[in-house]
């Protein structure tokens, strides 16, 4: 996030057919009209609407550490729910 390059959207997925799980997690960094860092993270069941979370950062480290500290709970996810998220490609 140095300067006004902002990182791409990730998009996580954990699907179990057979244990009925069909979850997502997305996560998006935007800059607001003052110059902060908004991260914005989405999660929920597939195909239902899901819930959402803003968190505004004026320091661009600290939006990062934010970012690393949510994947890594995704990535404990194998443990917590038995499957784990993988990123979706966006193109």
């Amino acid at each position: 996030m140095q300067g006004a390059s902002l990182p791409d959207p990730i998009d996580l997925v954990a699907i179990d057919p057979a244990r009925n799980i069909r979850r997502r997690y997305s996560i998006t960094v935007t800059l607001d009209l003052f110059g902060m860092i908004i991260v914005e993270t989405c999660w929920g069941r597939i195909g239902a609407a899901g819930q959402a979370q803003r968190h505004a950062f004026a320091d661009p480290a600290t939006a990062e550490r934010h970012i690393a500290a949510t994947l890594r709970r995704r990535g404990t996810a194998k443990g917590r729910i038995g499957v784990a998220y993988r990123q979706l490609d966006r193109s």
